[in-house]
């Protein structure tokens, strides 16, 4: 019981970490991006985040990974943070409002089960339903709004969904560092191919960033990348992948408020409506994964 209770508590806590903590890095990001350059920016947060959080679990007598568990580990990291978080970090720095930028990587669930079923993870009727739900949702939200504002940012956040959906769904299947060691090396390869990218894109940093691009940094680095990074491997080997890509659902509803609270945005009728629909979507992705895993249960 005392074992079920402690995976039923990281399993909130997860989800919390995914829910609020990554809903509130678009904006957090957008802020970043005014006073850093996006691949740069990116590449520091993942660089020092990867390398504090390998420092950490080493000295706390962790396993080291062995060579084929670090490669597969930097092919993740490089799909979903070099490709999927570097894509988006350009994009907002191609002036992509975050709500925007949110509501389009809120396609990862569909990509995922797409993804999935090539892999033989079929999901329930009911992970289906909420996914539509959710997706609906979505374009209730977007109504009135222009996802194509600017189109070369969307599309590149497009790519990122898809690579990092893919990123998602191939790593169930790899082996890879035991706990949060996976996100740790992920983050490091990351930074590095994003600093490199960054230096081969001619970047340069004529100034030091004001204080609030260095408190954005700061706070992408202990909540967006360490925290957020390595509740979301938790998710990634201990549920369903329709619950692990749930928080995209989410994201956009943290994202707008925001907007709301510190941008002077403002929601029409229609796009609070949205709003319930998403979080409707949420419960019944969640309550779907509940039924699955209670089916085999019996099964068994």
């Amino acid at each position: 019981m005392l074992s079920r209770d402690s995976n039923a508590l990281k399993l909130v806590f997860s989800l919390f970490a995914l829910y609020i903590i990554w809903g509130s890095t678009y904006f957090v990001i957008r802020i970043g991006v005014g006073s850093w350059p996006p691949l740069m920016m990116a590449g520091v947060r993942y660089s020092i985040a990867g390398v504090l959080l390998t420092t950490v679990l080493l000295l706390k007598g962790s396993d080291r990974p062995s060579l084929r568990q670090m490669i597969n580990a930097g092919i993740i990291g490089i799909l979903l943070l070099a490709v999927g978080n570097g894509l988006v970090t350009v994009a907002e720095h191609m002036h992509v409002p975050s709500g925007i930028t949110a509501i389009i990587i809120a396609t990862v669930p569909l990509f995922a089960v797409c993804f999935g079923c090539f892999w033989g993870l079929r999901a329930t009727k009911l992970e289906w339903f909420g996914i539509v739900l959710g997706l609906l949702g979505i374009i209730l939200l977007n109504t009135g709004g222009n996802l194509i504002s600017n189109p070369i940012g969307a599309l590149l956040i497009v790519v990122a969904s898809i690579s990092w959906a893919f990123g998602s769904i191939w790593s169930s299947r790899l082996n890879l560092p035991k706990g949060m060691m996976a996100g740790a090396v992920e983050m490091t390869v990351a930074g590095c191919v994003l600093l490199v990218a960054s230096r081969l894109n001619g970047e340069k940093l004529d100034h030091l960033p004001d204080s609030a691009g260095l408190l954005a940094v700061g706070y992408l680095i202990v909540f967006g990348s360490i925290i957020a990074i390595s509740a979301y491997m938790y998710l990634l080997t201990h549920a369903r992948p329709a619950l692990a890509t749930s928080y995209a659902y989410v994201n956009p509803v943290v994202a707008v408020l925001l907007g709301m609270g510190f941008g002077g945005e403002h929601l029409n009728p229609v796009e609070w409506l949205a709003l319930g629909v998403i979080v409707l979507a949420v419960v019944i992705v969640i309550v779907g994964k509940s039924f699955a895993a209670g089916a085999r249960r019996h099964q068994a």
